[in-house]
């Protein structure tokens, strides 16, 4: 099938891929301890009816270690083809606050071309990418699929990579495509090269053995809260650049990043500075960058009259691709250890790490996806880093260390991942979807 007839059956596609993206919408399948579990088996079978209306001959649930279980599915390859391994999830974040939404988040509506709801973007466009490009090809697909969409990506707390590893030669593939990704700005067609790698750790202060009035006690005794902020501050220089050492940096080789995109992406306020030194692209993908992402201390209303005793923080850093995660959540801890002021006594306790990335770029399967998307796109493709972190795609390599790896997918920055009112643009994922249908009919044929 030559290209224009495959952009003309994706295109007839549309409206029943549309139909499935709204469906997996409709399910509330947050991974997260203390929501509803149904959801996500709901989820799952759905996904298992998607690839089996693909025309996959093997789709089952497989039992992933403290989550949900994952989609299973594959078509083997011929004798002589290569076999590419598809790889999606199925469950989102929590939606937050209602009032935040324009829209209720699980009711997926259109709006100028985009599709809103909790999940239209990040993972299910992945899946219906995936499915869609599957239903274009049918019988004319020329290598071995198979496909791998999970249920707790979201979280991070259950054992995929643990399993990826565990089943190297289930998921034997000669390319691996994960979803989870985007282009570089709507209708650029982007791949991405490059992945940060991630740590994360809690840091807990205490001061008294229980709260005590602010006036009768305040001024000789140290209160928690101050003590931590004082902390947390020393991670940065004034200008904001990362201050501890240990933490490596590496130049971004790729697409420049305008500012006023970035200012526009991100949602800053007028007169607000950036921080850091280096270039937009630098500082987000070959830089470290350190953020509190929670706090515990009293909220504002109702807040009593006097000293807090604990508080903790979870601090989550963001590493250059090379990094090794575990020693540089060694230096964080260690510098906030030397930052304690007034001998608080200070508990830290490590949380997550992630490995980061770097793509092969001169594989056949690369050149065939970077030709794909330019044909799907009628556009130059951009070559990318992103700030972001997929720890998985460190085990699949480590499992699988001769396998291309190839970082794609529908969302760019208008989708608004994990925040309210995420939507996914319909237009993009139907060139998306061609795109791989292309990607997989060149493989045959990729030397």
């Amino acid at each position: 099938m030559n290209a224009d007839a495959l952009r003309q059956t994706v295109a007839g596609l549309m409206p029943g891929l549309r139909a499935d993206l709204e469906r997996l919408v409709r399910l509330p399948s947050v991974s997260f301890e203390g929501f509803p579990e149904e959801p996500l088996k709901l989820a799952g079978s759905a996904v298992a009816e998607l690839l089996q209306k693909a025309g996959l001959p093997e789709v089952r649930m497989i039992d992933i270690a403290r989550a949900p279980q994952a989609v299973f599915a594959a078509r083997p390859a011929q004798p002589g083809a290569p076999t590419v391994l598809l790889y999606a999830h199925y469950d989102v974040q929590p939606a937050g606050a209602a009032s935040a939404w324009a829209i209720p988040p699980f009711a997926p509506t259109e709006r100028a071309g985009r599709l809103y709801g909790r999940g239209a973007a990040d993972d299910k466009s992945g899946i219906i990418m995936h499915a869609g490009a599957l239903l274009a090809l049918g019988a004319d697909c020329p290598v071995g699929v198979k496909v791998l969409i999970e249920g707790q990506e979201e979280n991070g707390q259950g054992g995929i990579e643990a399993f990826v590893k565990a089943n190297a030669e289930l998921l034997k593939a000669d390319v691996i495509v994960v979803s989870d990704l985007g282009n570089y700005s709507l209708g650029v067609p982007t791949l991405t090269t490059s992945l940060r790698g991630m740590a994360a750790l809690d840091v807990e202060i205490g001061t008294l053995e229980g709260a005590v009035h602010s006036g009768m006690f305040g001024g000789p005794a140290p209160d928690a809260l101050i003590a931590l902020m004082r902390m947390v501050a020393t991670l940065h220089d004034p200008d904001g650049t990362v201050a501890v050492k240990g933490l490596d940096v590496v130049d971004h080789v790729g697409a420049p990043y305008d500012e006023a995109a970035y200012r526009n992406d991100a949602g800053m306020l007028p007169g607000v500075h950036l921080i850091g030194a280096g270039s937009i692209a630098d500082r987000l993908y070959g830089r470290p960058s350190i953020n509190v992402i929670g706090i515990d201390a009293p909220v504002v209303e109702g807040a009593a009259s006097a000293l807090i005793p604990k508080a903790r923080a979870r601090v989550s850093v963001r590493l250059a691709p090379n990094q090794d995660p575990a020693e540089a959540q060694g230096a964080v801890a260690k510098h906030l250890e030397a930052a304690a002021p007034w001998h608080v006594k200070v508990k830290i306790t490590p949380g997550g790490v992630g490995q980061g990335f770097l793509a092969r770029t001169d594989g056949p399967a690369y050149a065939a996806a970077t030709g794909a998307l330019a044909a799907a796109f009628k556009k130059e493709v951009v070559h990318y880093g992103e700030g972001g972190s997929i720890p998985l795609v460190a085990a699949f390599l480590e499992a699988q260390p001769a396998a291309e790896m190839i970082l794609w997918g529908c969302e760019e920055p208008q989708c608004k991942i994990h925040a309210p009112n995420e939507s996914v643009d319909l237009a993009e994922v139907e060139r998306m979807t061609l795109a791989e249908a292309l990607f997989i009919a060149e493989l045959a044929g990729a030397e």
